[in-house]
């Protein structure tokens, strides 16, 4: 399969810029002042192409988004990659490149891997077990698209900034830190240090750190004196993402919580806005008496199930005081003042 160089995507999306106004150029509290929501490119742009693919970063960086996200899981050598699950098969080819690798679950772990063989498969769309494409409208070309480090993605987005005088940033979640435990590794202390490597842990870094479970970012705060802004990321107790209650978070003693170590929190969209109503939940109201940033995932252009457009619901996003907001397709509508 041929691959498909970064500087082809740059040729063709740089003409994406003259259609957007970025604000890319100021800092963290700026951006809050002037109360246009920060836009966080999800798993990059992944509504154009493979989820955290350097591809994916590129266009991200070129549609104007001011940060992007990183999902890091950790490899069998302690390599920090850059991928949305702890699982290969969904987003990658490992089944064919290694097809006697999976544990007794059929399914094949990251973990189970070292950063040489993860480089040997290719990123896909996301599939179901039936291999079914999720978003059956986004990339369905051949090309190829290779699993890559957080500390290289960090260097692309810096190398960017530099060519094109801009400032975006990074939005890294450190991935199931328990269950990286359970298997013998410690991903948060190792993301510490990775920070610290990559001169990241300053107050002046263009960075928030995100995870589902507060232990996790009590440890970062506490343990290891992160210096960036932290986000409670919130899901729903059904999806067994951690043993946190995160039910308990959306009332007013669970967000007084939150505020003690975090700046913000990432509720998941239906937690903020009832699509049912096109109204904005008393999530918002509270979160703000709290001073929490508001940062809620994600908007998708090609959702099926949206009752509204997806600029309607971010224009009443918007209007309701939402601080960023995670999304698969960056618009220019989402970048203007």
């Amino acid at each position: 399969m041929s691959k498909l160089p970064v500087f082809i995507l740059i040729t063709i999306a740089i003409s994406l810029l003259s259609a957007c106004q970025t604000n890319n150029q100021v800092n963290v509290s700026e951006l809050e002042l002037t109360h246009k929501p920060i836009i966080i490119a999800h798993r990059g742009a992944s509504g154009f192409l493979p989820e955290h693919s350097k591809e994916a970063a590129v266009l991200a960086f070129m549609q104007g988004a001011d940060y992007i996200e990183q999902d890091l899981v950790l490899t069998r050598d302690n390599q920090l990659v850059v991928l949305h699950d702890i699982h290969l098969e969904t987003v990658t080819n490992v089944e064919e490149v290694f097809p006697k690798r999976a544990r007794a679950d059929n399914r094949y772990y990251a973990i189970d891997f070292n950063l040489t063989e993860l480089r040997q498969l290719s990123l896909h769309e996301r599939q179901t077990e039936n291999r079914q494409l999720v978003f059956p409208n986004r990339y369905a070309g051949t090309g190829h698209f290779s699993i890559a480090t957080f500390a290289e993605h960090v260097e692309l987005v810096r190398e960017l900034n530099r060519q094109f005088d801009k400032n975006t940033g990074w939005y890294p979640e450190i991935k199931s830190p328990q269950w990286h435990v359970q298997e013998g590794k410690d991903i948060v202390k190792v993301f510490a240090n990775e920070l610290k490597q990559l001169s990241l842990n300053n107050a002046n870094a263009k960075i928030y750190v995100q995870s589902f479970e507060p232990t996790s970012l009590l440890r970062l705060k506490n343990d290891f004196d992160l210096q960036v802004p932290l986000i409670q990321l919130i899901a729903d107790n059904s999806w067994g993402e951690s043993d946190a209650d995160y039910t308990k978070m959306l009332t007013q003693d669970g967000l007084r919580k939150i505020a003690k170590y975090a700046q913000g929190i990432g509720p998941w969209l239906p937690q903020i806005y009832d699509f049912a109503k096109n109204d904005i939940r008393d999530l918002m109201l509270m979160a703000k008496q709290n001073g929490l940033l508001i940062h809620p995932y994600t908007l998708r252009a090609d959702a099926q199930d949206l009752p509204d457009s997806p600029k309607a619901i971010f224009d009443e996003l918007k209007k309701a005081g939402i601080d960023g907001l995670f999304t698969d397709q960056v618009m220019p509508y989402m970048l203007k003042p």
